[in-house]
């Protein structure tokens, strides 16, 4: 009779239990005190302006180093409107390709349309918005902006929304560089959510005889509504975040003239990148930490309302019967 041979097992001790946990605190300390040393180093950088114009410097539209005056009204208007014009249009994009290729696409497009988009996700920012400013801008002018005028220029608040100079640069132009920019992110993540609802909950409700459209709306959504607000989240956070794309096609216009989606603008993260290395010690300077600090705090806030609405769903799970 053959025995056997022994299974050699490494037994872990307490000692290593302790050294691990050890470290994956050390791990999360050493995050949270990352975060509380840069929004330390920033209140100080930033207190000479805090200290001179509180927070009055959040609706003050007046930039002007040469006065020594400084209001940060149009970069936080440019940064938000561009960022909620990405979203808008980046989120049913991105929601149409992870449908497609989790649910549509034949098998033998899955792989290279997939590949093809998260290429996507690779191209410099600065190839972005080269690319803006000289092709996609003059497009976007002759075929979106002029069209647009003529068509709404004499509709109340209609016509406000399209007025300006059609010179395809400012913050359509740059809303939709930023909504190419985080398509590849948010369909990356919607389509690897999409996948892993399970096969026989899908097949369950096609035997039910409900649509595709059914099945992607009352089977996979609710299953993955976690890991697709994250997607949404982390394309909202490149879009706050991002600096030269945006530097290349908002215009960098330190004015508020009008609400238009064709007036040049500018953001918080174009104003550092155009104006911080060139800044002179004191209120300037203070001035653009202020903005960098203001941006900490709304990318904070979108993050905490993320949690909130994903609470929310949690808390409503089961409530329809």
């Amino acid at each position: 009779m053959i025995k056997p041979s022994p299974v050699n097992t490494v037994r872990r001790g307490p000692l290593a239990d302790r050294l691990f946990s050890w470290a994956a605190l050390g791990a999360a300390l050493l995050t949270l005190g990352l975060l509380i040393g840069i929004l330390a180093s920033l209140i100080v950088g930033a207190w000479p302006a805090i200290s001179e114009y509180g927070l009055g410097f959040l609706t003050s539209s007046v930039w002007d180093p040469v006065k020594n005056e400084y209001g940060g009204l149009v970069m936080i208007y440019g940064t938000l409107a561009t960022s909620l014009i990405a979203v808008l249009i980046a989120v049913p994009v991105s929601f149409g390709i992870a449908l497609f290729l989790t649910e549509l696409s034949p098998a033998w497009l899955k792989r290279p349309l997939g590949t093809a988009i998260e290429l996507l996700a690779a191209v410099p920012s600065i190839v972005y918005g080269m690319w803006g400013l000289l092709v996609f801008g003059p497009i976007l002018a002759t075929y979106v902006q002029q069209p647009l005028q003529n068509l709404f220029g004499n509709v109340p608040y209609l016509g406000a929304l399209f007025s300006g100079p059609p010179v395809g640069i400012g913050i359509l132009s740059a809303g939709i560089i930023l909504a190419i920019m985080i398509i590849p992110f948010i369909a990356s993540v919607m389509r690897d959510v999409f996948e892993v609802t399970p096969v026989l909950l899908k097949e369950s409700a096609y035997g039910l005889g409900s649509t595709t459209w059914e099945v992607v709306f009352k089977v996979v959504l609710p299953y993955t509504k976690a890991g697709v607000m994250g997607g949404i989240m982390l394309g909202l956070g490149r879009a706050l975040g991002e600096t030269m794309a945006v530097t290349f096609v908002i215009g960098n216009f330190n004015q508020l003239d009008s609400l238009s989606l064709f007036q040049a603008a500018n953001s918080i993260t174009s104003a550092l990148a155009n104006e911080f290395a060139e800044a002179a010690e004191g209120l300037h300077q203070a001035a653009l930490i202020y903005l960098g600090l203001v941006l900490f705090f709304i990318t904070f806030v979108v993050l905490a309302l993320s949690k909130l609405l994903l609470a929310q769903l949690r808390k409503n799970e089961g409530s329809k019967s």
